[in-house]
């Protein structure tokens, strides 16, 4: 029997290391407030990641707490709103995921 060795490129420290811009707009967008809970997308853990795609442009996934979610694109908005506040971003994209309609919010939203 042959012994593989997988040798990883990162630790998972490194793979997981997050710029001072994803940090900062993550840091805003769970601030966000679900208007149907009252809690912040933060305490709901809706946010699924952020990125910094390129230098000043985020990626941000989030999650609604339903697939019927009828306030989806409101919150898509209210996410895409946080993150260009954020000093440094010069654009914000947001990707809504789990939503039955999820194409047509993320079409719209990233106009």
């Amino acid at each position: 029997m042959r012994n593989y060795h997988i040798k990883a490129h990162k630790t998972f420290k490194e793979a997981f290391k997050m710029t001072e811009i994803e940090k900062k707009v993550r840091e805003e967008v769970e601030k966000v407030i679900d208007p149907e809970t009252g809690l912040t997308f933060g305490q709901m853990n809706m946010i699924t990641d952020v990125k910094e795609t390129e230098p000043g442009v985020v990626k941000v996934d989030f999650m609604p707490s339903s697939p019927f979610c009828p306030i989806a694109f409101k919150l898509a908005m209210d996410i895409k709103n946080a993150a260009t506040k954020v000093k440094g971003v010069k654009k914000a994209q947001v990707y809504c995921h789990g939503h039955t309609m999820e194409e047509a919010i993320n079409q719209s939203v990233n106009k």
